[in-house]
């Protein structure tokens, strides 16, 4: 019996798909895997229970990863799922920071007591008008599963797409349109683009990558679009450039305390992912790699530790282990399967940084006096008897 519990609420569609042999549990302390959204995990207690710990999204800011990897407990995330939501979202900002709709559609309700509304529109509705977005120059930084669907996106809407990712996965690249032009540098998009996109993770090179330098390189009204990590851009930089007209229009869905009610600042109240279709495709994929990490040991889609898949075992018995990655660490391991009389048919081992994981399938089930000496090995962060 595998107990899950669900620290924020988790689409209905993922949880039905746990099979006879998972129970849902209240008690965090109790569980053997927990599923959460957007609740802070920083100061909790992890238990000696806990083994996995699927976030229904992309972002893990909320989990104390480096904790969960020195415990043992595999962190999972569900890349992609929220994509399409997003994406739909980035290009109605392309269009709202084009066209001043929302301006005038208050204009209208400002002025719904006007018997002449009709007439008057036609006057009031110069100072909304704005520019097309076919044939504007788009910067795509960063072509994960969201930047690829924006860039593709933006070039059936006529827009002369660049798009730029040293790290660009192949899956990414097949899928990427060949209209898109591929630059190596940032600094080319920077000078290049009327409209600049933001879509990449939250690490030391991209942290305030849009400031008062970067800035400086861009045309005059660019308009910039970050519905990634707040702090790609500095807050402090992007007021004064928008105050001076540098840039024409900066849309957010990650709104702060500075930069919210800022004229020519529009922030959408992180609505990327808060659509129906999103919150359920997080769901199912966050089910579905708890389900194989429970009762295979298989890891997809960890930000903690290596992917890792053995199959489904058909041998006799399967150990899971989490452990530093050091030398000497799986000779240690098959060296006392060896001298308990216990043959290894199958090994899979990967690494990850300072961290791996080895999936053993056995010619019998070890015994319990095994899988203690297996775990008080130095280094060895957490054994399970997956079989």
């Amino acid at each position: 019996m595998a107990k899950y519990n669900c620290l924020n609420p988790i689409a209905a569609c993922g949880l039905d798909l746990f099979p006879a042999g998972y129970e849902q549990t209240d008690d965090f302390a109790q569980a053997d895997v927990a599923l959460v959204r957007s609740a802070a995990m920083h100061d909790m207690e992890l238990s000696d229970n806990l083994i996995g710990i699927a976030r229904a999204g992309a972002g893990v800011n909320n989990i104390p990863l480096d904790k969960c990897a020195d415990k043992g407990i595999v962190v999972f995330n569900t890349p992609g799922a929220n994509a399409n939501g997003v994406k739909e979202l980035v290009i109605a900002s392309l269009i709202l920071a084009s066209r001043d709709v929302v301006g005038g559609i208050n204009w209208v309700n400002a002025n719904k007591d006007d018997e002449n509304l009709a007439k008057t529109v036609e006057k009031a509705k110069k100072a909304y008008a704005g520019t097309e977005i076919a044939g504007k120059k788009l910067g795509v930084i960063g072509l994960g599963a969201i930047g690829v669907l924006v860039a593709n996106a933006a070039t059936h809407l006529g827009m002369e797409v660049y798009g730029c990712d040293p790290f660009i996965s192949v899956d990414s690249a097949w899928n990427l349109s060949r209209s898109v032009k591929h630059v190596k540098t940032r600094e080319e998009i920077f000078k290049e683009c009327d409209y600049i996109t933001v879509h990449t993770p939250l690490v030391d090179d991209t942290r305030d990558m849009i400031n008062k330098d970067t800035i400086a390189m861009m045309k005059d009204g660019v308009i910039i679009l970050n519905f990634a990590r707040g702090e790609l851009v500095n807050s402090d930089d992007i007021i004064e450039a928008v105050g001076s007209g540098k840039v024409k229009k900066y849309m957010t869905d990650l709104p702060n305390t500075k930069i919210a009610g800022v004229d020519g600042i529009v922030c959408v109240p992180h609505l990327g992912a808060s659509t129906q279709e999103s919150e359920d495709n997080c769901a199912v994929i966050a089910v579905k790699e708890i389900i194989d990490f429970v009762d295979n040991g298989n890891i997809k889609n960890s930000v903690n530790y290596p992917a890792c898949n053995a199959g489904i075992c058909e041998s006799a018995g399967r150990i899971a282990i989490c452990h530093k990655n050091i030398p000497n660490m799986i000779s240690q391991c098959t060296q006392l399967f060896a001298d308990n009389d216990i043959n290894i048919d199958t090994m899979t081992s990967k690494s990850k940084g300072d961290y791996a994981y080895t999936l053993l399938d056995l010619s019998k089930p070890a015994p319990a006096d095994t899988v203690s000496k297996l775990s008080a090995i130095d280094g060895i962060l957490k054994v399970r008897v997956v079989k």
